[in-house]
């Protein structure tokens, strides 16, 4: 009897931890780049001004809309008023802030620029929201295209082309192969929509399934890198992002391994993150930035390398890094507008080609039914 009470307490106890951990998944706090760089703005201007940092985060946890979010500052603004350091208390949170954030904060603390670097972060994180957008946008235009253009074209082959097709076949007129292939493509899409919309949902399920899987994750981020057009775009965003980063953290004066370990980790990239992981491991042998990113040249390009080995013989590689950052951002904006230039006439011509096999799978019969009219 006391056995069965036991496992009953134990059940009990497991169940509330599983509720509790369900409950913390769905509402736990986060907050997007854009939040994260008013948030800091706003509090680089209040330190400035003389308000402590314990009413600082006070005034911005009440301008919080999110419940999650409410409760996560209000944890920091309790920290610090039992003495913790703000960037100590922000480490509790580090999947919402990210180790560069804190890394810079705590920086701050030391030094005694808490403001300024505030201000810092809040600057780059806007340069970051900035070059997600730059990207982002660059790759829905092409997609928006090609979605309208096989939208009209299924519109066109399940509505317009079935009520033409009983004309063509009470003339007993001999179809083209075109107007053959429309018709295998209208029954299928009139006829067995719903399995193709399950399957379709299925792909998407294993896909998504698939990419919690690190190997399957680690080869797509490879494959993007190598994809013509859109694979060099990808390389200048993340290595924009890697120089920054790097760059800041050695300027702050942080150690050089932990710098590269905080900057794989906000590397989204997983192809990117296993190099730099790799390269804090073999910093600690001597080996240099650039000797280790001249054996990857697919991913770090030979002018990268050299410049770095020029910032390390000068003792300015925090400046080179920067300034690194900065030119692989100006060749992704180069390559957006390039893109724009050079997507538009190719997805025209792509439009045109299919609902000219459409139009021409039409009007083919038609003309038939015209000739055997009028014979000569």
């Amino acid at each position: 009897m006391n056995k069965s009470s036991n496992i009953s307490k134990l059940t009990s106890k497991l169940t509330k931890k599983n509720l509790k951990d369900l409950k913390f998944s769905l509402f736990r706090p986060s907050m997007s780049v854009k939040e994260q760089a008013v948030f800091l703005k706003r509090l680089s201007l209040l330190v400035k001004g003389g308000v402590r940092l314990f009413e600082a985060i006070a005034m911005l946890e009440d301008q919080m809309s999110s419940a999650a979010n409410k409760r996560m500052f209000g944890q920091i603004r309790h920290d610090i008023a039992n003495g913790q350091f703000l960037h100590k208390s922000m480490k509790k949170f580090s999947k919402v802030f990210g180790q560069f954030t804190i890394n810079i904060i705590r920086v701050g603390e030391t030094a005694g620029t808490l403001s300024k670097n505030l201000k810092y972060l809040a600057d780059e994180m806007e340069k970051k929201r900035q070059l997600q957008q730059k990207l982002i946008g660059a790759l829905v235009y092409p997609l928006v295209i090609i979605v309208a253009a096989l939208g009209i074209s299924a519109l066109m082959t399940v509505f317009l082309f079935p009520k033409l097709l009983p004309i063509f076949q009470s003339l007993n007129v001999p179809l083209p192969l075109s107007t053959k292939i429309l018709l295998f493509i209208s029954n299928i899409l009139i006829n067995h929509w719903l399995f193709l919309l399950v399957g379709l949902a299925l792909l998407v399920i294993i896909f998504i399934f698939l990419m919690r899987l690190k190997p399957f994750k680690y080869a797509m981020h490879g494959f993007s890198l190598k994809l013509p057009v859109i694979g060099p775009m990808l390389q200048h965003y993340h290595l924009t992002n890697i120089c920054r980063i790097a760059g800041t953290l050695f300027k702050s004066q942080v150690h050089v391994v932990e710098a590269i370990e905080v900057t794989a980790e906000t590397t989204t990239n997983l192809v990117y993150r296993d190099r730099l992981e790799k390269l804090a491991a073999v910093i600690t042998m001597g080996t240099k930035i650039s000797s280790f990113f001249e054996k990857h040249p697919k991913l770090f390009p030979g002018m990268l390398s050299n410049m770095i080995a020029v910032g390390e013989k000068t003792g300015s590689l925090s400046d080179t890094l920067i300034y690194l950052g900065e030119i692989h951002e100006s060749e992704l904006d180069e390559q957006t507008k390039r893109l724009s230039s050079i997507i538009e006439p190719v997805l025209m011509i792509g439009v045109g080609i299919m609902v000219g096999f459409i139009a021409i799978s039409i009007i083919t019969p038609i003309y038939e039914v015209t000739q055997h009219l009028n014979p000569r």
